[in-house]
């Protein structure tokens, strides 16, 4: 059964691995869904194809979440071409790992751009565009729980920041029954971070379950805080992890 029927979604960060499962899961479950790519505009027409072939409306808006234009621009699209927006979910984002002594300005500004600015902005904006029983989801990353090792010190603070955020975001929305809430997602298997890349092994070592998550189980996580029976759960994080961080 169907559960978002009537309801409209942005995700950021759509074309690809975690973005793209979860505007088909949204798609799947009834929602309308407009998702922005950066680059490969025909991995986004792609997802955009597979969106109305479930009957939904859809399409794809390019803009690069480090643009402050672009990051608020995108959700008013959104909202003006769906007639309203009920879902936003916070996708986009980028890792630059490395010793702390390599990272360049050029490297720490413009993943606190991506994985900070854009998210704020684009929150901002949904706050003033969503309806009431609205539904803010961002996805983080389980570095924001558990480092463990040398080199991540940017992504872990970038993503960090999004705690915050949430737990703010989530007291000053919920008189309008906005819920907002953290996904923490570990390994998953992504063109990005494939399963049988070589630093895989390693990374599912990490894991209590001992292996790579699929990008549909994320999905599936932010597919059930969009809808109803997820109406009493705001300003927490969700981990789907495999036990990375137990």
């Amino acid at each position: 059964m169907s559960t978002l029927n009537g309801r409209t979604a942005l995700v950021t960060g759509g074309s690809r691995g975690m973005g793209a499962a979860i505007a088909l899961r949204l798609a799947q479950e009834g929602a309308d869904v407009a998702l922005t790519y950066v680059h490969d505009e025909a991995a986004a027409d792609e997802v955009v194809t597979k969106i109305r072939a479930m009957g939904q409306r859809g399409f794809a808006i390019r803009a690069d979440a480090a643009d402050a234009g672009d990051a608020a621009g995108a959700v008013d699209r959104a909202a003006d071409d769906l007639g309203g927006l009920d879902i936003l979910v916070n996708n986009a984002g980028i890792g630059v790992l490395g010793p702390i002594g390599d990272l360049t300005l050029a490297d720490i500004d413009r993943v606190m751009a991506v994985n900070v600015r854009g998210v704020f902005l684009a929150s901002q904006t949904a706050a003033a565009r969503l309806r009431d029983g609205g539904r803010i989801i961002t996805i983080g990353s389980c570095i924001a729980q558990r480092v463990p090792g040398p080199g991540g010190t940017l992504y872990a603070t970038s993503k960090a920041a999004l705690v915050g955020l949430n737990k703010a975001l989530a007291r000053e929305l919920g008189g309008r029954r906005i819920t907002v809430n953290l996904v923490q997602p570990g390994p998953i298997d992504t063109d990005m971070n494939p399963a049988d890349g070589p630093f895989a092994e390693g990374q599912s070592a990490m894991t209590a379950l001992g292996r790579f998550g699929s990008a549909d189980e994320v999905a599936s996580l932010v597919g059930y805080l969009a809808g109803d029976d997820a109406a009493y759960i705001s300003g927490t994080e969700l981990s789907v992890d495999g036990g990375h961080a137990a």
